[in-house]
């Protein structure tokens, strides 16, 4: 069988300059990918990036390497994640590319790939690509290069994509709103995208340099947005991640809105409307209280294991319309084809508009057990997933927490880290709990 060595649980990602991440692999990459997706269609595929400094070394690398193999490369510049799985879809291109680390900082990049009907790669086809990476690089011949455009309409395109999953006998005119770009891929359509459906504006995060994305803003650092929402004496708060694809949210008061939380938002209206098909796809991280508060309405709840891409593969085989992690991914398949962080935030606001309620309201009825998320760093030689040690720790922490709480340890797919989530009724002994295995990791390095 094929062991892997580029492609993790959301493309590819690492330091740049170290590791996968370097100019050298992004060009191999780019021509594998052009020998493997170009084999029938139109030869098209469309590159977007987020606003970090590396995205233009990568885009050229990318851009020169499915040249290499035939590929006619369109660049949209800085777009958030899911524009590029639209556009790739409407301009019935090969594949889209996306250059971009998500909610990690700066000095990461990534690439990741979207097939010709806007959803991630399947398993096979990335494997693919991986075995042609060990081949060498040959050029097509001279008048079989591919040439590159550059979709200068992208952002206006998106942001009319966006703005059509409002209801259009709604408004937002009235509410006061702050929206937070985490100085990402964001940062040029979201404020637009609620200003032109009536709504007044306060933008943060919204002036990336290259250096400044996700850095203590956005939806992995809600401290701006909380402050802002209640200094400005706002209605909510809409918190976005550097490529777009996650979301958090702020009430009035200043209490985030998680993933989960706006899961049972969505599966509620669907409900209610009576369009809502089958029940809700969440992961091993979604907290219990969404899977009673579901209980309470009839609504069916499962878990996958971590990941949009897990999370998909389950909704798809039963055939469930909406799932996400409590993160922020929010998938919706009546309203796209992969999490959309701004799409979702529309989706809310359209089920406060339609019942005249505020996002507190909205969430009343769901009660959110505490849940404590510990990162370790971990780059030693042992799994600590399979020592003694720790796996002594989480049965004794898993007894005294009986049936009324969870204990999850997990690798995360993107970073060198061991997650360890505790969940129970009392937050003070989750927290004792998590930090008790957590130290339990950390005496192995």
């Amino acid at each position: 069988m094929y062991v892997r060595k580029f492609f993790g649980t959301d493309g590819i990602r690492g330091k740049v300059g170290a590791g996968k991440m370097t100019p050298e692999l992004a060009l191999k990459l780019g021509w594998a990918a052009g020998r493997v997706l170009s084999r029938s269609g139109t030869k098209k595929v469309i590159i977007g990036k987020d606003t970090r400094i590396s995205g233009y070394l990568f885009e050229s690398a990318m851009e020169a390497g499915l040249s290499a193999a035939g590929l006619n490369v369109m660049l949209m510049g800085p777009m958030p994640t899911p524009a590029v799985a639209y556009l790739t879809r409407t301009f019935r291109a090969e594949a889209g590319v996306v250059i971009s680390a998500s909610h990690n900082p700066y000095y990461d990049n990534g690439i990741k790939f979207f097939s010709n009907d806007g959803s991630k790669l399947d398993d096979e086809v990335e494997l693919e690509i991986e075995r042609e990476l060990d081949k060498p690089l040959i050029c097509v011949e001279s008048h079989l290069l591919g040439k590159v455009s550059r979709i200068d309409d992208a952002p206006g395109r998106y942001i009319e994509y966006c703005k059509g999953n409002f209801p259009a006998e709604h408004t937002l005119h009235g509410l006061k709103i702050v929206v937070d770009c985490a100085h990402g891929a964001t940062y040029h359509i979201a404020p637009n995208v609620f200003r032109e459906l009536g709504a007044e504006v306060i933008a943060i995060g919204d002036k990336p340099d290259g250096l400044n994305i996700n850095h203590e803003v956005g939806a992995t650092s809600m401290g701006k947005i909380r402050e802002t929402v209640i200094g400005e004496k706002a209605d909510l708060g809409i918190a976005l991640d550097g490529d777009g694809d996650r979301i958090m949210m702020v009430n009035r008061h200043g209490k985030v809105i998680d993933g989960d939380e706006i899961l049972y938002i969505l599966a509620c209206d669907a409900q209610s409307r009576g369009v809502l098909r089958g029940g809700v796809v969440g992961t091993l991280m979604s907290n219990l209280g969404l899977d009673l508060a579901l209980q309470e309405l009839g609504i069916p709840f499962d878990r996958s294991n971590v990941g949009d891409r897990y999370v998909m593969t389950m909704m798809k085989e039963k055939g469930w319309r909406i799932g996400g992690e409590n993160s922020g991914h929010i998938l919706n398949l009546d309203h796209g084809t992969t999490g959309d962080g701004i799409v979702a935030g529309i989706l809310v606001l359209a089920a406060m508009r339609r019942r005249n309620a505020t996002l507190e309201e909205l969430t009343e009825n769901i009660k959110m057990l505490p849940q404590v998320l510990v990162n370790v760093r971990f780059e030693g030689t042992h799994n600590p997933l399979e020592s003694e040690q720790v796996l002594a720790a989480k049965s004794e922490v898993e007894a005294l927490l009986g049936e009324r709480g969870r204990v999850l340890l997990r690798k995360s797919g993107t970073e060198p880290l061991i997650r360890v989530m505790v969940e129970g009724d009392i937050e003070a002994d989750v927290i004792k709990h998590a930090n008790y295995i957590a130290d339990a990791v950390r005496n192995l390095v």
